[in-house]
């Protein structure tokens, strides 16, 4: 039996939803973009008016949202940004999302930023400093926060433990959630050469509030996660095993650059539904 997730009222299933970008913002102020949810960048609608937020209070009419910030800088050492943390306290209370995700990584020191999603090195220190940030971000938001996987493209010397053990302990000690992205595993896993179907056999499916899908780029050396890509068929057996492990848990397409129509999307999202059913027959045929 499958271990209950931890406080599901805090990420409950929405089903399969796809990322919300403005090539398909017409389609959401028409109402002919129909999704079970959508994820939008919390960074984006952090503004005091304007057509982005039209669209998403139109968005919110039709199907639950998701708001998924890439700033919080969970393991960076530089203090937490009060500002921040009240708009996005400010979005959360005007549009009730379902729940919100950041990264577990640092992009700024000393107030310069980085611009990307960095890794951590996996260290005590580095646990007790990520779980720390977790908790007051989820003291000022007054809600669990689900916390993501990154792709990564370096390692440090100083790690002690592999990534899912300190994902695992960053989500229990911080008490919030996981946002597995299973294509930062397999572009992870083939940069650093260990195995992903030990990642994902290995994540606390008790904290699994949601999956991420996506494509990547090949660069020859090492695979580069530009969500630009279909998702490739490892990427959707990593899904499968996520669910076999996890249970029903809510997925989303990610898709940033070069957007197919949004047809194609909800294609990709049909997909996640039918491997899904898959999984809880099988599961309900051996019980």
């Amino acid at each position: 039996m499958r271990a209950p997730h931890v406080a599901m009222n805090d990420f409950p299933y929405i089903g399969h939803g796809v990322g919300l970008r403005p090539p398909h913002y017409a389609r959401i102020l028409d109402g002919t973009a129909r999704a079970d949810w959508f994820e939008v960048i919390s960074e984006n609608f952090m503004i005091r008016g304007g057509r982005p937020l039209q669209v998403l209070a139109r968005a919110r009419e039709q199907a639950p949202i998701v708001l998924h910030g890439v700033s919080l800088n969970l393991g960076g050492v530089d203090p937490l940004r009060a500002d921040y943390l009240d708009e996005l306290a400010a979005l959360i209370g005007r549009f009730e999302p379902a729940w919100v995700s950041d990264h577990l990584c640092w992009g700024s020191i000393g107030g310069h930023y980085a611009h990307d999603l960095l890794p951590l090195p996996y260290t005590e220190e580095a646990l007790e400093l990520v779980a720390s940030r977790i908790a007051q971000v989820q003291e000022r938001l007054g809600r669990r926060i689900l916390i993501e996987n990154v792709s990564s493209y370096l390692t440090y010397r100083h790690s002690v433990m592999p990534e899912w053990e300190f994902l695992n302990a960053a989500a229990t000690r911080a008490d919030c959630g996981i946002l597995l992205d299973v294509n930062n595993i397999h572009v992870s896993a083939h940069n650093h050469g260990f195995a992903a179907a030990q990642y994902v056999g290995n994540i606390d499916p008790a904290r699994v509030g949601q999956i991420h899908l996506a494509g990547h780029s090949d660069a020859g050396t090492h695979l580069v996660d530009t969500h630009d890509h279909p998702v490739i068929e490892p990427v959707w057996e990593l899904l499968r095993m996520a669910l076999e492990r996890c249970g029903r848990v809510s997925t989303l397409i990610e898709w940033d650059d070069r957007i197919p129509e949004f047809e194609d999307l909800a294609m990709i999202a049909e997909r996640a539904r039918v491997i899904e059913s898959q999984v809880l027959s099988a599961d309900s045929r051996a019980a």
